[in-house]
């Protein structure tokens, strides 16, 4: 079984902690003057989306995370489950809805996203960085209208609301950073 001692600590890096994954979001080393050093650590369960903030003393071993980062092509939701598919073996993984949390937003039908997978189950969902997605609903643009005049909300195809320049109408595809959900600009062909 890997372990990781508290020198290899780093974002992103994924731990077991009392039965469940974790993931590291923050870690910060600390040597304070008197005493041993540590590591304060902020995780999040894979599991339950939820942060909890740990210290560990300096080289201490972590068992790690036996989870794999795989990339899925989006099939389908029934409702319940979000439906993914291996492109390579046509395997398909369904995902509940804790797991995809904020990529339902993003993704559409046919778009690759990584699937966290542990025990071979979803974990999580992690839509693409960027995304191309079109416009379904806003307030017609008017003539004279510029990149700095302000915003206004635009519904997308997803069913996601951005905010969006005053020059955005309907049926524009635009590309959009996931990761802040906010607009970067419009898509090209």
């Amino acid at each position: 079984m890997a372990t990781y001692s508290t020198n290899e600590f780093k974002s992103g890096l994924k731990l077991m902690l009392d039965g469940d994954p974790y993931t590291i979001v923050e870690n910060e080393f600390v040597k304070p003057g008197k005493g041993q050093a540590f590591n304060r650590v902020k995780l999040r369960n894979l599991k339950t989306n939820r942060v909890i903030e740990k210290t560990f003393k300096s080289g201490e071993s972590v068992e790690a995370a036996d989870v794999m980062e795989t990339e899925l092509q989006y099939l389908y939701n029934d409702g319940e489950f979000w439906y993914f598919m291996d492109p390579n073996t046509f395997d398909q993984k369904a995902a509940p809805q804790s797991a995809v949390g904020d990529a339902k937003n993003w993704i559409k039908e046919q778009d690759n996203c990584v699937v966290i997978l542990w025990n071979d189950e979803p974990l999580q969902v992690l839509a693409p960085n960027f995304v191309d997605l079109q416009v379904v609903e806003t307030d017609p643009g008017v003539r004279g209208d510029t990149s700095s005049g302000g915003s206004k909300p635009a519904k997308l195809e997803t069913g996601a609301s951005v905010r969006v320049p005053l020059f955005i109408e309907e049926g524009e595809v635009l590309r959009i950073d996931t990761r802040s959900g906010e607009y970067v600009g419009r898509a090209k062909d």
